[in-house]
Formats: structure tokens, sequence, C-alpha cells
């Protein structure tokens, strides 16, 4: 250690100490940023909760990348605006509803009880993912036609429901009208307890859907068992 006594030609030919260089770190993403390699999903995960929380009006491509912290940029990648963004949103309902219904029908039985699980099922899918339902169905309107994995992905989903009737026809089970305009009839009543339900139309009771789902169903399937050609 030098002292207030060391010579100063020693003190000038002794090595300076270079202080040590803290040590850089990255900086922290705020919780709840995104941070792993699904920019896409992540994306799409942040615009449905904020359909929950706010609404389609207050869903902004903007507002979806501040909250995972990431570019213009790098939103732009993926979707080009807003609606490009719920078409996704959409369409992810729409496979997921396929998936539900389609597990339904075969864990059914491929059945007239499959049918009432179908039922369900549609119902179950609208409480439990009412954000993606809601823009499934209307709550908001791309201009001009919309692209073609929405439309194969709302497509899937219906011809889930084609093939269960087509199953039930070969069965000798219901009637033989056109398949489209049935599936039709049977989406339109389903579809009307399921926004009943997200609604809370029906009262506070959760299980008040499934009781109106499986009403509808039995009285679908005793209509098209009426007059069995």
């Amino acid at each position: 250690m030098l002292t207030l006594s060391t010579p100063p030609a020693y003190a000038a030919s002794m090595p300076s100490r270079v202080a040590a260089r803290p040590r850089s770190r990255a900086p922290r993403k705020p919780a709840g940023r995104y941070h792993h390699g699904d920019l896409r999903n992540a994306l799409l995960q942040a615009a449905v909760a904020t359909i929950d929380r706010e609404g389609v009006e207050a869903l902004t491509l903007r507002g979806v990348g501040e909250t995972l912290g990431v570019s213009r940029t790098a939103l732009y990648r993926h979707f080009r605006d807003k609606t490009s963004l719920l078409e996704a949103v959409a369409a992810q309902g729409f496979r997921t509803l396929r998936a539900d219904l389609t597990c339904a029908w075969e864990s059914g039985g491929a059945g007239i009880a499959a049918f009432t699980a179908m039922g369900r099922a549609y119902v179950r899918f609208a409480v439990t993912h009412p954000s993606h339902y809601r823009v499934m169905f209307g709550a908001f309107r791309p201009q001009g036609t919309c692209d073609d994995d929405l439309k194969a992905a709302g497509a899937g989903a219906f011809q889930a429901l084609v093939d269960a009737l087509a199953a039930q026809q070969s069965a000798g089970a219901i009637r033989r009208d056109p398949l489209q305009t049935q599936a039709g009839y049977v989406w339109a009543v389903v579809h009307g307890v399921a926004m009943l339900a997200i609604d809370r139309q029906l009262g506070p009771d959760p299980s008040a859907g499934n009781a109106l789902a499986d009403y509808a169903v039995e009285a679908l399937v005793t209509g098209l068992e009426a007059r069995l050609l």
C-alpha cells in the first residue's frame, strides 16, 4: 500500500489498478411480457385477454404489441392489421370448437346420445371461450371476404355437425333432409342457446346452459325423427 512517504518516482512506476467493470445485464422485461419464441400465439392470447376485459372495440394491434413489449415490425410479420388478428382469433376458435364437437361425438358412441353430447359441448365451448365465440360469430366485420384460414376453420367446424347428421341419416335414425339445410337448422338452435348462456340471460346458474342445450337437442332429435323417409 502506498503511503504519504512513498517516493513519487516509485509511485509513478507502479502499475495502476484498473477498476473492475460492472457486469452488464440484459434489461428485465416487465412481468407478463412476451419472453418466448412463439410470438404469433402470444399475440392471439393477448388479443383474447384484451377482448375479455374490454371488448372487441378496445382491441388494437399496437396495444397488443405494447402488452407484450414487442416492436411494430415484429407485429406486422404476423398480422397486417386488427382485422387479420381477429380473423386469426376466430379461426383458432373454430378449430377448437371442431375438436370439441368431434370428441363429444366419438366418445359418446356416434349415436343419438352422442348428438346430445355435441350440443352440450357446443354450449360449453361458448361459455368457456366467450371472447373467441363472439369474434367467431360477428363481433367484427372484415372488409370483403375473410382469409382462407378462417374459411377453412369455419367450414371444418360446420362439417363436424354435417358428418354427425349424415351418420344418423345412414343409420335410419333421422329424416333424410338435405344435409346442409338440416345442419344449418340444428346449428341455429344450439347457437341461440349458446348466445343466451354467454349473455347471462339464463340466470346465475352455470348449469342452465347445459340444461337448455339438452332440452333443445332432444327436441331437435324428436323433430328430425318425426317423419323418417
